[in-house]
């Protein structure tokens, strides 16, 4: 995979929502997942539709789980690039990479690579961390770069969830919407809701409108909201 711009290693936190501590993040996930993350990441990246020798790219990747398990999905003839505003979690998923992927400090709302670079993308507990004016602009990025055909899985937590863990769900949603950004300083607006935040399915139309089709919603497990679409041949 080529790419025409270098993605710099310089943190900029006028992109969104920094999140900079990567092994509090990891313990924070494990204990939230009650310990079976990596069965979360493994479904995933199989309903994204990744495939052997596919080329992906995770947006917001964080420390890399979720990239590192679409590398192995993807097989060493696949590649895999996992980008993220945050240097540390860079640095972190770039000392736990697999062999066929790569971290780059990047924003997903401008991304370098050349137009029809990606069989898949993802952006996963992310789109929330991008400043909502960007949004739009981060969709058609992922647009522009995936190949005619490629998928697209965006997922979060999911709104609708009862009991306990739709409780910590609302909190977590009012925590992105009036968070100061850890270690970035960094605020933006959101929906006056703050459930909405996290709720995928209201990229369904700015989906629609850049030209992706077959978009479809579903839940998934621990709680997830779970959005595909595909990129037209």
């Amino acid at each position: 995979m080529t790419q025409n711009k270098q993605v710099s290693d310089i943190e900029d936190p006028s992109v969104g929502g920094l999140i900079t501590w990567p092994r509090g993040y990891q313990l924070l996930t494990g204990v939230y997942f009650l310990g079976r993350a990596g069965g979360l990441v493994r479904h995933f990246a199989a309903t994204a539709g990744i495939r052997p020798g596919d080329h992906a790219i995770d947006l917001g990747c964080g420390p890399g789980r979720l990239a590192n398990e679409l590398a192995r999905q993807a097989g060493p003839q696949g590649r895999v690039v996992g980008v993220d505003p945050s240097a540390p979690m860079i640095e972190y998923a770039r000392a736990h990479a697999a062999a066929n992927c790569t971290f780059e400090l990047g924003a997903a709302q401008s991304l370098p690579y050349p137009d029809a670079s990606f069989d898949v993308a993802t952006c996963t507990f992310a789109m929330h961390h991008i400043a909502e004016a960007d949004r739009i602009t981060a969709l058609a990025g992922i647009f522009r770069v995936l190949r005619p055909g490629g998928r697209l899985l965006l997922a979060d937590t999911h709104p609708a969830t009862s009991g306990v863990r739709g409780l910590a769900i609302r909190a977590m949603a009012g925590l992105a919407a009036h968070r100061g950004g850890h270690g970035g300083g960094h605020t933006h607006d959101e929906p006056a809701d703050s459930l909405a935040a996290v709720d995928v399915r209201r990229y369904r139309d700015p989906l629609a409108d850049i030209g992706f089709t077959a978009i479809e919603f579903r839940t998934g497990p621990f709680a997830t909201g779970i959005l595909t679409a595909v990129k037209p041949d």
